[in-house]
């Protein structure tokens, strides 16, 4: 660390986020509601709180931090609203409809639901022009671009008050002349409205997924323009020395000049640092094999982590859009703390996805919500504590989550309010664990082979049943599981990915030349990229992957190489690595198969210093000095409560085992021990749980 703090903001659905670095390794750690309306103003309320618990102002201490970073939900909140800007698509002549057909098919999931309905076209029809001129596979021009159809179209496009168009054109990833042309002629003619060409955005094979992704870029930018400007803005104003971080879907940091073009890089930068912050507090037990989960009060994400590399996902449906950027895979679900429970009309208990959200929240919140959700049940069942005090202001009502989990649950169903509670907690649990398997088992992973380590506010309380019910014998829960993403963060290093399509048959006698050439030009730009960024060059990292298949199939199979020439040897051994991929994938591969290269990408990372370690010692305290006492609990369906122990994480020593059944409570999070389960805090500021038997 160059100065004294650095700062992770991490905005989700409920809370925003805060933690802060001192250079003396030690963590603090602050949360405030979420302002979904404008995240600038919740974050200038929990920067208000830690101006107040170190007695500053807030532009000292923003002045003192080396690195401000921002985890941001505005692209992700813009395509889930449908409140993005009005789009025009420049297209090649024949393909307007592409976007719409969506290579035949539906979602997974979906395909033989026929009542399923089509995704909403970010493009109306109207507003997609097909243009002349076309170039062919091999790069050179079949036709010339007919710009007076251009012409005409921005002219349409100005007189529907178009604010963006998305440039894509078929062949543009071998030759972008004519994507260059249309973009000169929408700046010349358009001045003012955010431009964006498929072979910038998404420069790889795959015209549906070029389009798609470009034109969504197209749609979020100027909204992420907006934000970056306003947050760039505020920090300036209170003197930051060193601009501001953006996180990235990729799970690396960028300057926000970087980001205000490319908003599809930062669809989901919340989740995506949490990856890195898994593998973080794993590597000092010897663990590289890291299944990350994180439950805050809308969302349950869960990334997984294999001998300290995180599956990244590329050419995917996302909110039904297809997306072809490196993104961190992360599976989404709507399990938070604060997804409401229902009876359906077939008497079934449901369970999210929907959420109650920062506002009005859980009925015990006291916010003016109505209806039971998993925090009312956790509550219900003596997982909290009904006296806390959540992110300083919210008083929990033990009374009200019981009564509206009778209402709501219990009477309809006819049964008890402690059996709806369980209920409830039991379905939120299967649903997560539904999650895990299609991160794990579904791709070739055995989670039994994995560390459990657990994110979020809410997660501590689920976590030895989610635990038990994959297989797991280790959790970890970091001190800072309930801001974990935030921390995720000041720990992350500046990342770009760069794209290229180099299609061709790969064996040992292939021409390597071009490739070769290719790799070269990316790392340069990269190079220099980062360089222009206060990067030396000792601090600048690389890591290459190609995307392979066997001729004639449709998808393929992304390997990692590493860098330096490619040689006849290199060959070898990207086969050899592509093989036993397929297999992982889809339980077979056919070595004696001629193989095809088709996508390239180089990564190139900025390693930036990490805050130091603090690591804490024994004091000799007991288990008797943290033990704040007793509640009932229920960890069965058949209602018989428990006492069972609470002890205070902030007192409890280093080194001490606490035998389940128990609860740790944590200021931001609780950690339910359930039986057969055994707590020790380690002296990274760690919680190991180990299971018994």
């Amino acid at each position: 660390m160059r100065s004294k703090y650095r700062l992770g903001v991490d905005a989700g659905g409920t809370f925003t986020d805060f933690v802060l670095a001192e250079n003396d390794g030690s963590i603090r750690v602050f949360k405030s509601p979420s302002t979904p309306e404008d995240g600038t103003i919740a974050i200038r309320h929990g920067l208000g709180q830690i101006a107040e618990a170190l007695n500053k102002p807030v532009s000292q201490i923003v002045q003192e931090c080396d690195l401000c970073i921002n985890g941001t939900t505005v692209a992700l909140n813009a395509l889930i609203e449908k409140k993005g800007v009005k789009v025009g698509l420049l297209c090649s002549s024949g393909h307007e409809d592409s976007i719409e057909i969506r290579l035949g098919h539906k979602e997974e999931g979906y395909r033989y639901e026929a009542d399923f309905p089509p995704a909403h076209m970010i493009v109306p029809r109207h507003l997609r022009r097909g243009i002349g001129g076309r170039f062919l596979a091999d790069g050179t021009e079949h036709s010339p671009l007919d710009e007076q159809q251009i012409r005409e179209a921005l002219a349409y496009f100005r007189e529907q008050e178009v604010e963006s168009v998305a440039i894509s054109f078929l062949w543009s990833v071998r030759n972008p002349a004519h994507e260059r042309r249309a973009r000169e002629l929408v700046q010349a003619l358009l001045p003012g409205v955010f431009v964006c060409t498929g072979s910038e955005v998404y420069p790889q094979i795959r015209e549906y997924t070029r389009t798609s992704t470009t034109i969504v870029n197209a749609y979020l930018s100027p909204v992420m323009r907006r934000y970056v400007e306003r947050i760039d803005d505020y920090f300036r104003g209170l003197g930051a020395r060193y601009p501001v971080r953006y996180f990235q879907s990729n799970g690396g940091l960028a300057i926000g000049e970087a980001m205000q073009g490319r908003a599809v890089n930062a669809i989901n930068s919340g989740p995506a640092s949490a990856p890195q912050a898994g593998l973080y507090v794993a590597r000092p037990f010897g663990i590289d094999n890291v299944i990350t989960v994180d439950m805050g009060g809308t969302s349950f994400d869960i990334t997984l982590t294999k001998d300290s590399h995180t599956n990244l996902s590329k050419d995917i449906d996302f909110l039904r859009y297809r997306i072809g950027v490196p993104m961190i895979q992360v599976e989404t679900l709507g399990a938070g703390g604060g997804s409401i429970c229902r009876v359906d009309e077939y008497g079934m208990l449901q369970v999210g996805p929907e959420s109650a959200g920062a506002t009005p929240g859980p009925v015990c919140y006291g916010k003016g919500g109505t209806r039971p959700t998993v925090t009312d049940a956790n509550l219900v069942l003596g997982y909290l504590n009904p006296d806390a005090v959540l992110g300083g202001t919210i008083r929990l009502n033990r009374d009200a989550a019981w009564q509206a989990v009778k209402k709501h649950v219990a009477e309809p169903l006819g049964i008890s309010v402690e059996k709806a509670a369980y209920g409830i907690s039991t379905i939120v649990n299967l649903n997560m664990v539904n999650g895990i398997r299609r991160v794990s088992i579904e791709r070739g992973y055995d989670p039994r082979d994995f560390a459990l380590v657990c994110a979020g506010g809410a997660a501590g309380m689920h976590i030895t049943a989610l635990a038990e019910e994959i297989g797991s014998r280790t959790v970890l829960v970091p001190k800072v599981a309930s801001v974990f993403c935030a921390f995720g963060q000041i720990i992350s290093d500046v990342r770009y990915n760069y794209l290229a399509s180099e299609p061709m048959p790969i064996h040992r006698q292939a021409d390597l030349s071009s490739l070769n050439a290719r790799f070269h030009e990316l790392e340069r730009q990269g190079t220099e990229h980062l360089l222009a960024d206060g990067f030396q060059l000792g601090d600048i990292g690389l890591g290459r992957s190609v995307e392979m298949r066997y001729q004639g199939q449709i998808h393929e199979c992304p390997v990692e190489i590493p860098g330096g020439e490619i040689t006849p040897e290199t060959v070898d051994a990207m086969l050899a690595a592509f093989h036993r991929r397929h297999e992982e994938l889809y339980t077979y591969s056919e070595p004696d198969n001629p193989v095809e290269l088709v996508n390239i990408e180089s990564t190139l990372t900025g390693r930036v210093s990490k805050p130091p370690v603090q690591h804490r010692t024994p004091v000799g305290k007991t288990l008797a000095d943290a033990l704040t006492g007793h509640r009932p609990m229920l960890f069965d369906a058949d209602g018989h409560w428990v006492e069972t122990g609470v002890y205070s994480g902030e007192r409890l020593d280093v080194g001490l085992e606490i035998v389940g059944p128990a609860v740790v409570e944590e200021p931001t999070t609780n950690i339910v021990v359930r039986p057969g389960w055994c707590l020790v805090l380690e002296p990274n500021n760690c919680y190991r749980l180990t299971r018994l038997k």
